[in-house]
């Protein structure tokens, strides 16, 4: 590979390459600027907009954990299209859903940014709604980032929403149906974790999202999205090394992961933190019925969590030789 970009590379790709390196700016530096940019006009002679910004931000606090705020115009932006033909990202189906209902999508893995939950499911650019009409899908992310003035309600208009336990059933318990949460089960800690070749899921404890599957009735359904975890290369952190116990300690003070990841730059290929060009298909696997159990027991939510696990793992098998894996890859759960 070369190490600089060649002079005579299409317009294609470089709208391409802007297209991952805004996405990219808005995932790791967005929040950050937008809190700046609000102190900074509360302390200016402009602080009124600001003082109703805050009032609007009071009045509004709930919606992230209310089924959010999307905008069509904004999922379906043309840059959309550019961070997806980057990779590129496809999205594979493979059974009707029926939108009477409402699903839990379990999507694995969670990679480091978790690419091809934003690109399928927070814009109209691989055509969620196409393949899935009456669905409306909404990918949860942490609590934390809808309290950034501004960022809260860009990242709402993809269709973001709060991962709290009351986002959660807000959505899967509404009875017209149709509405999809996307939740991506091994969280900020698998992100320490997210490297090529990876197939480590952290999914054996987190059964939250299987008892409120019970508890409302909702479909669930597994995804996987191969080549997640191929964008960056991350520095070496096993399990108990000084580095890993550092990130373990400030995800459990921050709440957010923090892996030292690298891959390419914009105008050379040897470094940077633009993701490398890796395709990525994520499949939506079929639907495992949930009858509504109000008050499931334990024997209950541990019989439905194998049966998600089974689940996952057979979609998992089925497809692997398709996206270039080989026979003697599988998934490992901790």
């Amino acid at each position: 590979m070369e190490p600089f970009a060649p002079l005579n590379i299409p317009l294609r790709r470089r709208l391409q390459t802007a297209a991952v390196l805004q996405w990219v700016f808005s995932f790791l530096a967005l929040a950050q600027v937008c809190l700046a940019a609000f102190v900074l006009l509360a302390l200016s002679d402009w602080w009124i907009l600001a003082l109703l910004y805050a009032g609007w931000l009071w009045l509004d606090w709930d919606t992230p954990s209310s089924g959010g705020r999307r905008s069509r115009w904004v999922r379906s932006w043309t840059v959309w299209e550019q961070f997806r033909d980057y990779f590129p990202i496809t999205l594979v189906k493979t059974v009707d859903l029926d939108p009477r209902k409402n699903y839990i999508f379990g999507f694995h893995p969670h990679g480091v940014l978790v690419a091809g939950g934003f690109g399928n499911f927070c814009t109209e650019a691989t055509g969620f709604c196409r393949l899935f009409p009456g669905l409306t899908p909404h990918l949860l992310m942490l609590p934390f980032w809808f309290r950034v003035p501004v960022f809260r309600d860009y990242i709402m208009f993809g269709g973001l929403v709060s991962s709290s336990k009351s986002s959660l059933s807000y959505l899967v318990s509404r009875p017209e149906g149709g509405n999809v949460a996307v939740i991506a089960v091994g969280g900020a800690p698998e992100a320490l974790d997210a490297r090529p070749g990876a197939l480590t899921l952290q999914v054996l404890n987190r059964k939250g999202f299987i008892k409120l599957a019970l508890k409302h009735g909702a479909q669930l359904v597994p995804v996987f999205s191969f080549g997640e975890n191929e964008l960056f290369d991350q520095m070496e952190n096993p399990s108990g090394s000084p580095l890993r116990r550092l990130q373990n300690r400030l995800q459990s003070i921050m709440g957010v992961a923090l892996p030292l990841i690298h891959a390419r730059g914009v105008f050379q290929y040897s470094f940077g933190l633009i993701p490398y060009r890796k395709p990525i298909h994520t499949v939506v696997g079929k639907p495992i019925p949930v009858v509504q159990t109000p008050s499931p027991s334990s024997e209950d939510i541990n019989s439905l969590h194998q049966l998600y696990l089974q689940s996952l793992t057979d979609l998992f098998e089925q497809h692997k030789h398709t996206y270039g894996l080989r026979e003697d890859q599988h998934l490992t759960y901790i």
